[in-house]
């Protein structure tokens, strides 16, 4: 392909609560759980952030520092299982909100976490296609488990944003393929407030066969094996998930380092493996190559094969501020304010 990412954003917001903090309240061991997780902390976003504010600061920071004027934009898609509205796009709020409008393409995608990765290569398509000059693909999310549910204990907010286009690319797509099945390993009907989950099942027969299968195919498409790579990037559910199947695979710890970012911020669910595909940029070298494996409940993984090129040098990855500023501490609440940001407590006739 010709095509690949022009240039990238991300934004995580800055409250953060601890497991050890949420297992306090409920009575159980949260440090262990968290531990277990290899989640060290969670964002909360604030009561005045959702995904639409997520995905338009990711979006400002990816066109500011790509130099790239909002009118030339020709599709954008916000992938996310936490969209503001049931009826009503989230993707015509980020288009207004950067400049974008009226002249483009815009719907919300929905994959649980890889709406945002399905997004890309819908993008790759149109660009693909010469229909569109720039495409813009972001995965984003506020997701939260119920109270007392293991999901509390990682489900947090995030999202990055990616200019895909066939100009400057400092990020080429030479392959890119998916791997899908029906398997109901997590699900929310209409008008329930928390999701479910089949608890183990999540697993093997979700998570792991399809990553590692999607993963698998890669190589033999791509004639691939793991040390072609100098960075790997996971769905990350939890901080454990991705190191397994990275070493499953073959994967270092090394080529895995910059990709994992949950134990640092939780699950960003659409945006946790775009966020550490950020972070891997943010850090890459002109000539390496990639590889990028989501995964979403339901269930699918979608791959990508990433060569950097030279163009990096000359992308100014300084403006805004780098993935590694938001897998800091950030500003730590205890359960009752982060209940109060989440709309855990409900009023009767609210």
């Amino acid at each position: 392909m010709e095509a690949g990412i022009v240039s990238y954003g991300a934004y995580v917001p800055r409250y953060r609560i601890t497991p050890g903090e949420i297992g306090r309240v409920w009575g159980v061991d949260g440090e262990g759980m968290g531990q277990g997780l290899n989640v060290i902390r969670k964002s909360v976003p604030a009561p005045d952030e959702d995904t639409i504010t997520i995905s338009t600061e990711a979006l400002r920071v990816a066109l500011a520092r790509g130099g790239i004027d909002p009118q030339t934009i020709g599709a954008l898609y916000v992938g996310s299982e936490s969209h503001p509205y049931a009826v009503k796009p989230t993707a015509t709020v980020v288009a207004s909100a950067v400049g974008a409008t009226p002249n483009l393409t815009a719907a919300d995608f929905e994959f649980a976490c890889k709406a945002g990765t399905a997004a890309i290569q819908t993008c790759l398509g149109l660009v693909g296609a010469e229909m569109i000059r720039y495409g813009v693909a972001i995965g984003t999310d506020t997701s939260q488990g119920a109270p007392g549910d293991a999901l509390e204990y990682s489900a947090s907010a995030g999202g990055a944003a990616f200019v895909i286009g066939r100009e400057h690319v400092i990020a080429r797509v030479r392959h890119t393929l998916s791997y899908t099945t029906d398997t109901p390993d997590f699900w929310r009907r209409e008008g329930q407030r928390y999701p479910s989950h089949g608890g183990r099942f999540t697993g093997e027969p979700a998570y792991f066969r399809h990553v590692t299968e999607c993963a698998k195919q890669m190589f033999a498409r791509a004639g691939t094996g793991p040390t072609d790579y100098a960075h790997v990037v996971f769905h990350q559910p939890n901080g454990k998930f991705p190191q397994r199947v990275g070493k499953q695979l073959g994967f270092t710890e090394a080529q895995m380092k910059y990709g994992l970012v949950t134990p640092y911020i939780g699950n960003t669910y659409s945006g946790a493996a775009l966020i550490g595909l950020s972070n891997v940029l943010d850090h890459a070298a002109a000539g390496e190559r990639v590889l990028m494996v989501g995964y979403g409940s339901g269930a699918g993984s979608d791959a990508f094969d990433f060569d950097v090129t030279d163009e990096i040098t000359n992308y100014d990855r300084t403006f805004g501020r780098p993935v590694q500023d938001f897998l800091d501490p950030g500003v730590e609440i205890p359960y009752s304010v982060y209940a109060k940001f989440r709309g855990k407590i409900h009023l009767g006739g609210s």
